[in-house]
């Protein structure tokens, strides 16, 4: 994050906006040998630039953002730039929307996503809802942040490729409409 934006700079108020949190489609990263594959920059497979297609239109009918930020790994931007086709809004990028680095602690992971939500929401104040398009263990990791669950422990949220969480923000309340929404994948 910005070094101008310290901790404890970032406003609370957010009266009302909704969170679109999306993985990209499948890459050619799901092929390779189990194991983490973090930072690792491979591209959409044609099968994950069909689900991109299908969750763009779904979003662009029912869900429209007004805003997307997105990772700055390719799997994320082909997946910002097929779903920006169809919503066509801002796009900001930020590298911190990476899946965890090597040598990352778990510890420092979580503390990243809790910036990076802290930092978008500042941002994107003036919208009503915005998207962010990640990888798996970030979406996690703001969804843990969003529940302000404890630091350690073990939840994971499953995301399928192109899977949609959508988050609510309302007054003092957080809200979770839905998880893992995959059912545009269903659409022909």
């Amino acid at each position: 994050m910005s070094k101008l934006e310290k901790k404890g700079q970032i406003s609370k108020e957010v009266k009302w906006m909704q969170i679109l949190l999306i993985r990209h489609g499948e890459s050619e990263d799901d092929f390779l040998e189990e194991g983490y594959k973090g930072s690792t920059d491979l591209q959409l497979t044609k099968r994950g630039l069909e689900q991109v297609e299908k969750m763009s239109s779904y979003i662009s009918k029912e869900l429209s953002p007004e805003l997307i930020w997105s990772s700055t790994l390719l799997r994320a931007t082909q997946s910002t730039e097929i779903l920006n086709n169809a919503v066509n809004c801002p796009v900001e990028y930020l590298i911190e929307l990476r899946e965890m680095q090597n040598g990352e602690s778990k510890l420092d992971f979580r503390l990243r996503a809790e910036n990076i939500l802290a930092v978008v929401r500042e941002r994107s104040k003036q919208y009503k809802r915005i998207a962010i398009v990640s990888h798996g263990g970030v979406i996690t990791k703001i969804i843990d942040s969003f529940l302000q669950l404890p630091k350690e422990h073990d939840v994971w949220f499953h995301t399928d490729n192109t899977g949609i969480h959508l988050l609510e923000y309302q007054s003092n309340f957080r809200i979770i409409r839905f998880s893992n929404n995959t059912n545009h994948l269903n659409i022909s």
